[in-house]
């Protein structure tokens, strides 16, 4: 394989695993919130928030492993598992390894939740926190793309994306109803009518 190939599919995986992962955390505030409304199977929320997290773990395998490859990128495999032992690059690569590690620890703890109980996937879960600005920190210092204009509107749709979610998440707030679940006020209490 050409290294004008590995350092293409390089960058493209990792700006498609960059936004698969924006969308796992805006499905992840949007079901955290526990809002359900007669529209919206309870179950989509979950299911999609997990197969999009699947996906992105694919095309972050891709992303890894062509980097690796890449004799340009100089990463080599054992920059792919420790921090800081990267020839190219090392403190950004390493940012993209602890995401990596953090985004690993959150599928697994996911698919062994009924084993590990709930606290303690919760516990990991929080992780998402940092692992998404982790991941984005990666692609703006490591990406030999970071400055050009189609990566800019990507990171920016990705960051603006999570602010807003937050932000909406905040504001919209739910209420609390019988079995801990909540509710989406309704949306004349949204509009303030």
């Amino acid at each position: 394989m050409s290294s004008e190939i590995l350092w293409y599919a390089t960058r493209g995986a990792g700006a498609v695993s960059l936004l698969l992962f924006t969308g796992v955390v805006l499905l992840g505030v949007l079901g955290a919130g526990r809002w359900r409304r007669p529209s919206w199977p309870p179950a989509l929320t979950g299911g999609l928030h997990r197969n999009v997290a699947l996906l992105s773990l694919v095309f972050l395998g891709v992303h890894v492993g062509t980097a690796v490859l890449d004799p340009f990128a100089a990463v080599g495999p054992l920059a792919a598992v420790v921090p800081l032992t990267s020839g190219y690059r090392p403190l950004a690569v390493s940012l993209g390894l602890v995401a990596v590690y953090l985004g690993v620890a959150l599928v697994l703890t996911s698919e062994l939740r009924r084993h590990i109980g709930v606290r303690a996937w919760r516990a990991v879960h929080w992780a998402a926190y940092a692992a998404w600005p982790l991941a984005v920190a990666h692609g703006i210092t490591a990406g030999t793309d970071a400055r050009t204009a189609w990566m800019i509107a990507i990171d920016a749709l990705c960051v603006g994306a999570v602010f807003g979610a937050v932000a909406w998440r905040v504001a919209v707030g739910g209420t609390r109803r019988a079995g801990g679940r909540a509710t989406m006020p309704p949306v004349s209490a949204r509009q303030g009518t």
